[in-house]
């Protein structure tokens, strides 16, 4: 079996209709159109691979604590409905195994139309879910070109001849998807890439906005710039949290004190949510043995509840 049900435990409620969670806003009966589908990869393997340090697997669970802890968005009279399906059974299939189940749950979900959340987890599974997401986009005859944002420290476009690492999701896709779909990467670090990486990924018609050139001239008109011609394309979104500044993120990884901060993100992404389709988001590389406070799986959980309130919005 490649997937394991979520605890029950996990789905909070404080048993009163005065004060509902989201915990209470499950799909039970699979009558309801879901507003979101949610999934976890509790697997640092990738990880570990790459020289990383371990934690990761506790992720999806650890931010599921908080984000069904979250009350439904103030704005919306609509309550949510969450379809949960369950963790990744990583001890029963090997890792290229596990990077096609997380691609098949993707791309079902993609053909489906129905918005999809996953929680890593190494980001090796930007791999699986950015394959399932265009297969199924690919398909689809009326889509325009899709797109990939990754916010990030790390490009992670190192080759596949040490394995299938978290550090080779990207090389990946614009390996196997070359020309098929636009990618752009967001909060790149100059200490913790090699200029012939950057190179090899312009060269595949990836497109680079440094935290340099952020910090100089402000994210808002560099990102907006960017990306205005694109606007009301398929888009997925994959986050490693290690993109943010370790104040805002300490529980990742790769943490440094250098980084985008929690604002930074959720401003871009409440302007990606209002100029583009956005059909998935993906978070990456929480690892809560190395937290502070949970701080790092609360603010994973408030990205969720933030794409939550957007599919909420679109719909309303």
């Amino acid at each position: 079996m490649a997937w394991i049900s979520t605890d029950p435990k996990l789905f909070f409620t404080k048993n009163d209709p005065q004060d509902p969670r989201l915990g209470e806003m499950l799909a039970r009966n699979g009558k309801s159109l879901p507003t979101i589908a949610l999934w976890g990869y509790p697997d640092d393997d990738g990880i570990r691979m790459n020289g990383g340090r371990w934690g990761a697997s506790d992720a999806p669970d650890h931010i599921r604590k908080y984000f069904y802890k979250l009350t439904p968005p103030l704005k919306i009279k609509k309550n949510p409905v969450i379809v949960d399906e369950g963790n990744l059974h990583s001890s029963a299939l090997t890792l290229p195994e596990r990077h096609q189940a997380g691609s098949q749950k993707a791309e079902h979900f993609t053909k489906s139309k129905t918005p999809w959340l996953s929680l890593g987890g190494g980001h090796d599974y930007g791999y699986a879910d950015g394959s399932g997401f265009l297969r199924a986009m690919l398909k689809e005859k009326s889509a325009k070109k899709p797109v990939i944002i990754n916010f990030d420290a790390h490009l992670d476009v190192r080759p596949i001849d040490k394995g299938y690492h978290s550090g080779t999701p990207f090389f990946r896709l614009l390996e196997e998807f070359s020309g098929q779909f636009d990618f752009f990467e967001v909060g790149i670090q100059s200490h913790c890439n090699s200029k012939n990486h950057i190179a090899w990924l312009e060269k595949k018609g990836g497109r680079v906005l440094t935290l340099d050139t952020i910090q100089k001239t402000g994210l808002k008109k560099n990102f907006e710039t960017l990306m205005k011609k694109l606007k009301g394309r398929p888009l997925l979104v994959s986050l490693d949290i290690d993109a943010l500044k370790a104040s805002d993120a300490p529980g990742c990884s790769q943490s440094w004190p250098s980084g985008l901060s929690f604002k930074d993100v959720s401003q871009s992404l409440d302007w990606l949510g209002k100029h583009f389709d956005w059909r998935a988001f993906s978070i990456y590389e929480v690892s809560p043995p190395l937290d502070v406070a949970d701080l790092t799986s609360k603010a994973a959980a408030l990205y969720a509840h933030q794409y939550l309130t957007h599919q909420l919005e679109k719909n309303s």
